[in-house]
């Protein structure tokens, strides 16, 4: 097997003492030498810190866009997924705990090229490369160098992330980036610090970020949890907070939680829940919302915000019906908001495993 790659970083600085001070996200690990940060795949090696996982992942494969989830941005085509190991999160809840929080190397079993990556994508007909299963800002410059190598081959990228990294990573991650969808994984400092020990306020920093200073197509993502973060007051506030800084043209997608990783003991989303959520969003001015993770054709479908047409049909990945025309209602001619064709993918709901070294 291919040994871990090292490449030098350059979001730290040298402390008082020797210490050296990572500052790629708000957790600002402070590292002797031989350490490794939070997210276990950033090290303080000869004086400073590198990044251990470059040009390796966990796996890859095609999803459709809208498994991201991505409902307005190339809806229908097929996106080459991947992640690596490790998070800077430590969610109790987390839905991929076998990769995000991997203390083994050997899980990233599939070795790959910025370059082979792109090419990669460009043979399979995929329209997009997506950072996603692990924190894609832990390995900010391996995605960096992928996005770059995507977009000289007119292949879009997408990250999938909590949002939680500081301003001037932040600044360069999303100036090579073309969609994200954030997990706003609640909307209270208590339950941030409680389940996923971080804090809300850089995640909100980043989508105000996105929203006003890029031109990254962004959607965001609420599982919703039994008991912690459903409450009608919480789904208000956050609600609320979008519209007024985002704006109401924001998609958001409330997903259902399945017992998983240290929270076992919780039982899933009902349907109801989902829908209820829904209903408090549309009625708060958000013109896009829908529920995922469970059976609900209504919730994934997109209605014009003015006449109520059915625009974009959905039953979990397939795309049931199209009444768009140039990105407008075929109806009443009301814009559409997101990063849509004359005509979508037709992709579905196939999900496609990939070894790379397969294709090389």
């Amino acid at each position: 097997m291919m040994s871990l790659s090292v490449v030098p970083t350059k979001y730290w600085h040298k402390l008082d003492g020797g210490k050296i001070q990572c500052d790629l996200c708000p957790r600002h690990c402070k590292l002797t030498e031989g350490q490794r940060g939070y997210c276990f795949v950033r090290a303080c090696q000869n004086d400073q810190i590198v990044l251990t996982t470059y040009g390796r992942s966990s796996g890859f494969c095609v999803d459709p866009i809208e498994k991201k989830p991505l409902f307005h941005f190339l809806p229908g085509t097929p996106v080459l997924s991947f992640g690596t190991a490790g998070c800077n999160l430590g969610c109790k809840f987390c839905q991929n705990a076998d990769i995000s929080h991997s203390r083994e190397m050997d899980t990233l079993a599939d070795a790959a090229s910025p370059e082979l990556i792109a090419k990669t994508a460009e043979t399979l007909h995929c329209r997009s490369v997506a950072f996603t299963y692990n924190e894609p800002a832990i390995f900010h410059e391996y995605a960096v160098d992928t996005a770059k190598a995507c977009r000289k081959l007119g292949i879009k990228t997408v990250a999938v992330t909590a949002g939680y990294v500081c301003a001037e990573p932040r600044k360069e991650f999303y100036e090579w980036m073309d969609a994200a969808n954030v997990d706003l994984k609640g909307f209270t400092e208590e339950f941030y610090k409680k389940y996923t020990d971080s804090s809300l306020a850089p995640v909100l920093e980043t989508l105000v970020y996105l929203k006003k200073e890029t031109k990254v197509w962004a959607e965001i993502t609420t599982l919703l949890i039994p008991g912690l973060n459903d409450s009608e007051k919480e789904l208000q506030a956050l609600t609320s907070w979008i519209v007024k800084n985002l704006g109401p043209d924001v998609p958001l997608h409330f997903t259902a939680f399945h017992p998983a990783y240290k929270m076992l003991d919780v039982p899933p989303t009902p349907v109801s829940t989902l829908r209820k959520a829904r209903e408090i969003a549309l009625a708060g001015g958000i013109r896009y919302c829908y529920t995922g993770n469970a059976e609900d054709p209504e919730g994934e479908t997109t209605f014009c915000h003015s006449c109520g047409k059915k625009l974009i049909g959905r039953n979990w990945y397939e795309l049931t019906a199209w009444n768009l025309k140039d990105g407008k209602c075929s109806a009443c001619g009301s814009p559409c908001s997101g990063i849509l064709e004359s005509k979508p993918g037709n992709w579905g709901s196939k999900r496609q495993a990939i070894r790379l070294s397969d294709l090389s």
